[in-house]
């Protein structure tokens, strides 16, 4: 499966990443919402993982384009943010994404959401 990480922390990124290719998964990275568009329109992902406040591109409106663009309006989102407020939330569904962690993530929690949406047990 292949998986884009959208966050402008290198660190944050990187302990995403860990966490990915230790349960099998490969990961490419973007650092904002343009970054990550630009490189969904070229290759395939399977999943992406967006940070939800980010510089150039934000999350929500990263997702809002992933909706509005036909071969990728039914990619999986997984919404990752330090946004613990139900409006973020609210607002990160309401853009498109289908599921919401709040940071920080715990590696069991993601891994266990990516193989959801990947359908391995």
């Amino acid at each position: 499966m292949n998986v884009l990480i959208v966050d402008d922390s290198a660190l944050v990124r990187s302990y995403h990443r860990q966490i990915l290719e230790s349960g099998g998964f490969y990961v490419e990275e973007a650092a904002n919402g343009l970054e990550a568009y630009e490189k969904a329109l070229t290759k395939n992902y399977d999943l992406y993982i967006v940070d939800i406040n980010m510089p150039v591109l934000d999350g929500y409106s990263f997702v809002q384009k992933l909706r509005d663009t036909k071969d990728l309006k039914q990619s999986p989102v997984i919404m990752v943010s330090t946004e613990q407020e139900n409006k973020d939330k609210d607002m990160a569904f309401r853009c498109g994404a289908n599921f919401y962690i709040a940071k920080p993530v715990k590696p069991e929690e993601l891994l266990g959401f990516c193989k959801i949406i990947s359908g391995v047990n």
